[in-house]
């Protein structure tokens, strides 16, 4: 579904355009592990140049659930408890996702989420986008893509998901859970940006020790999010934790912690690898991030 609605000159306009503070929508897995708590909390908390329009809870699957649809019910009540803690942060609408993975190549699935996505990005311009942060399978998002191809000239995706493009395979559980919604995703002509986790996003770890000294004591939210990492992660010495999520929230808050390029979307192969035309579209792909600002800037605005 090669999509000719933007021209890279357009294209660039929407990745080089800052409105100051940028709307987002943020469309997350939340109770798959811990790092998409963390992800939401940061997104709140950087209310002085992020408002937080809506968030979407998206479907997955591992020992955390039944299926996908009961991945993403538990997303759905995890964001619940999550914005209970967040005090007066925590007035934002939240909607139900897709109940399943994209069954076949361009098959959407109509959700909720969907029309939360939709009706966001419609009140947006080229001169004033909306920010979708996807932070799980894209299933909810590349959806929104092709049931609303009018949106991509107001949006810009911001996604997790895949790994660097010089690794040995882009097998990453957000990219694998639904393939067929990342190749859309790639496909669609948006103005994407591309933080993959293996050799990027990789090294935003954090220790237990770090963790008792920065997040917990820091009201109810602290204490939430200091207990299921504690819960999650074993204290030993040596060992430390990705919180993979909050580079989609440090890359929008300072583009200075980031460094990346354009370079032609890819194309996703059945063996989870990548090919490359040097006719497709252009996408925007981080190559690497400040892990001390990054993870310092969350620590301060949870300290306020």
């Amino acid at each position: 579904m090669e999509s000719i609605a933007l021209t890279d000159v357009e294209r660039i306009g929407l990745f080089e355009v800052r409105p100051d503070p940028i709307d987002i929508v943020l469309d997350t897995d939340t109770f798959n592990e811990i790092d998409d708590q963390f992800a939401v909390v940061y997104a709140l908390l950087a209310r002085d140049t992020i408002r937080v329009q809506g968030i979407c809870a998206a479907p997955f699957l591992n020992s955390r659930s039944r299926d996908a649809g009961d991945g993403m019910e538990k997303s759905y009540e995890e964001i619940q408890r999550l914005l209970q803690r967040m005090e007066n942060l925590g007035n934002v609408g939240v909607a139900r996702g897709s109940t399943h993975f994209m069954k076949e190549y361009g098959q959407p699935v109509q959700s909720d989420a969907v029309e939360m996505i939709y009706n966001a990005a419609s009140v947006h311009t080229p001169q004033n986008p909306l920010y979708i942060v996807a932070i799980g399978a894209p299933t909810n998002v590349s959806s929104a893509l092709i049931l609303h191809p009018e949106i991509i000239s107001r949006v810009v995706v911001i996604w997790l998901g895949g790994h660097a493009w010089w690794w040995s395979n882009t097998a990453e559980f957000n990219c694998r859970q639904d393939p067929f919604a990342s190749q859309v995703l790639f496909d669609s002509g948006v103005a994407l940006v591309q933080i993959p986790c293996m050799g990027v996003a990789s090294h935003l770890i954090t220790t237990v020790p770090e963790i008792d000294r920065y997040v917990k004591g820091q009201g109810a939210i602290g204490d939430y999010l200091s207990d299921i990492y504690r819960e999650y992660q074993e204290s030993q010495p040596g060992t430390s934790k990705v919180i993979w999520d909050i580079a989609t929230i440090g890359y929008l808050r300072n583009q200075s912690w980031s460094i990346g390029s354009y370079g032609h979307s890819p194309i996703l192969n059945p063996n989870m690898t990548y090919s490359f035309d040097s006719q497709r579209h252009i996408i925007r792909h981080v190559h690497s991030l400040d892990r001390d600002a990054i993870i310092g800037d969350f620590y301060a605005l949870l300290s306020k």
